[in-house]
Formats: C-alpha cells, structure tokens, sequence
C-alpha cells in the first residue's frame, strides 16, 4: 500500500474546498470588503457608487426614468445618461411622450426625459434620439393640454396644475431653445399654487372645481419645486439675466419657507407644518441640492451653505448598507416612509451639486 500515492487525492480535493471557501465566503455567511467603487477607494465614492446602484436597480416610471437619467448626466456618468436615455425612447408614445410604461395620463412626468435624452443625442451622434427628443418638445408645445392662460396640466382628463410639474416641465423646454416657453411655465406655477404668505407651495390645483386638490405643504412638492427652478436658472440664457434673477428670488423665497420647518436633525415632516407627520429624508436632499447650485452659481448667498451641509449629513446617515435612502417617501404610492428612485436619484444630485460647488 503506497500511503504517498493515496493520500495525494485528499490532499487535492482538501485544497479544492479550501479554494472554494474563501471565493464563495458570502454563501457560507462569511463577509468580505469589496470595492464598489470604479473612480476611486474613498468612502464618498463608494457611496455613491452604492446609492447608483441601488437605483440602477429599481423598477422605475417614467418620472422616475427622468430623475435618475438627470442624476447620471449631473454627475457625468454619460454611458449610463446614454442607455437608459435609450430605453426611454423604447417607451416613447407615438405621441412624443418619453419613458411612459403605465397607463396613458402623464403629461408632465414624460418630458423630464427630455434633457438626458438631449444630451444623449449630442454625445452619440444619434440621429433617433434627436428626433425623440423632439418629439417630445413637439409635445409639450403643440399638443399637451392647457389652461385658458396655457400653463401644462400634469396629466390628462383631470385638468389639475401639480407642484412636481415644476421639475418636469421648464427645464427641458429651457434646455431645448424654448426658455421663454419655460419661464411661462415657472411664473403660472406660482401664480397657481404659492401660498404668498408662508411662501410654500401647495400640491394640487383642480382647475374645473376652482379649488385645491391637495391644499397641503408636501415637502417634497416644495423640493421639486426648488430643484426645477435651479435647473431653470442654470439653463437659461445670459440675455435673459431678469428672468434668472426673478427665478432666484423664487426659489430663495421658497428655500426660506421651508427653512422656517427644519428640524433639529436637518430633516423635514412630509407634510411641511404637521408635525404628526413622518420624518421625511427626500426634502433635505433636495433643498440641499438647491442650495450647493445657488451657492456656486452666485445666485444665493453663502449663508445657506450651513443649513445644506445640515442636510447633507442627515442624508448620509439615512444610507443603509445597501445604499438604499431610507427615510424618502416610499414607492409606489409615496405616502409613507420607504425607499423610491427619486430618493436615490436626489441623493445623488445633491453630491453632484456639493462635488461641482468643490470645484474653483
């Protein structure tokens, strides 16, 4: 019996399983590190590198397409801005409306396609993605519904003016050789829904019944709001350097209401003024967001730069371990705390924002 020659095969399958163990460590509840990052090792880095992820991996509609296409293209993520521009158009009504895989009602919600899909046209060369994107313009300029004074309704049938049409709406217009068409827009928002005295937004406006749908100071209607006025001034020409400063003074106004509400943590309740409300973490990202553009556009004065870095930390500490933003009002029916594209996309903006406003 040759002990040498029949022990070599234990020994091999010994080293075999030994192998197996320390590359498939997670099967056997073993933990290992691993660098998620593709620009560098730094914590920041990497979380945002699992904050895009975790939104890469969420079922999205088509407002929630737009939001995290325009988080990619902030950040200069341009491959990624290019195909999920791509499926957008995939998802385009013969009627010029982008990224619209449920139902047949959004008016709004499609057009915030409109810039990352621009823009993808641009990087590519695609003719096809040019031609969406101009459907999509065509869209809003000739066929979406109206009001009597031609201010966009965020859906059709309902006839209702919607505070997230801020965000959807005038940014691509402005983007698209339209910013006229877009600060139109901007000014019947606010004629429509600001309450001129706590200078808040409201939600919903029914413009059959003459009254408010919502008449409630949601936080995150105030932060589209904000954010889609930012994009607005960034966009608009230097010719049009009144408009810019009127569209500033907007969004100072309504950074300022919301101020009046934040919390000791940097956070803000869902509904602004109730405070029976859930805390809620998509409004701070948002404002801050805001905040880091104005800052570094020179549009708003640097003492705000306190109450942003508030909310960016907050946000920061609302990041699970899966680079999910816990805390945003939760998909599907944004009505209680969860997880939501836009709460992973607004994380993300806001670094964008901070990051640029780095910049000398």
């Amino acid at each position: 019996m040759n002990l040498k020659l029949d022990f070599l095969p234990i020994l091999v399958c010994f080293l075999f399983l030994n192998l197996l163990v320390v590359n498939y460590a997670p099967l056997n509840g073993m933990q290992t590190k691993t660098n998620v990052s593709h620009d560098s090792g730094t914590e920041k880095n990497d979380t945002i590198r699992m904050v895009m992820n975790a939104m890469l991996s969420m079922q999205r509609r088509a407002w929630e397409q737009g939001v995290a296409s325009q988080a990619l293209l902030e950040l200069g993520e341009n491959e990624l801005v290019i195909l999920l521009a791509k499926d957008a158009v995939v998802n385009q009504k013969k009627d010029g409306r982008l990224g619209l895989n449920e139902g047949d009602r959004p008016v709004a919600d499609p057009a915030s396609n409109g810039e990352p899909v621009l823009t993808a046209a641009k990087l590519t060369g695609d003719n096809s993605l040019k031609l969406a994107a101009e459907r999509m313009l065509e869209f809003l300029l000739f066929k979406a519904p109206r009001t009597t004074e031609g201010i966009i309704y965020h859906n059709y049938i309902e006839n209702m003016i919607w505070v997230d049409a801020f965000y959807m709406l005038p940014p691509f217009l402005s983007v698209s050789g339209y910013p006229e068409e877009a600060v139109k827009q901007v000014e019947g928002y606010r004629k429509i829904l600001l309450n001129p005295e706590k200078k808040l937004y409201y939600h919903i406006w029914d413009q059959d019944r003459q009254k408010y749908e919502r008449k409630l100071f949601w936080g995150v209607g105030n932060g589209w709001a904000a954010a889609g006025m930012t994009r607005v001034i960034r966009s608009l020409p230097d010719s049009m350097s009144n408009d810019k400063k009127n569209i500033a003074g907007y969004v100072k106004e309504v950074i300022d209401g919301c101020l009046k509400y934040q919390r000791s943590d940097g956070l803000y309740h869902d509904i602004l003024d109730d405070p029976s409300t859930f805390v809620e973490t998509n409004t701070a990202q948002m404002l801050a967001y805001t905040i880091f553009r104005g800052v570094k556009g020179g549009w708003l004065d640097n003492s705000y730069l306190k109450y942003g870095l508030k909310m960016r930390k907050a946000a920061h500490s609302k990041i699970d371990p899966f680079g999910l933003v816990q805390g945003v009002c939760g998909a599907p029916n944004f009505n209680k705390s969860g997880t939501a594209t836009e709460g992973q996309a607004f994380f993300l903006l806001m670094e964008a924002a901070y990051q640029d406003m780095q910049k000398k």
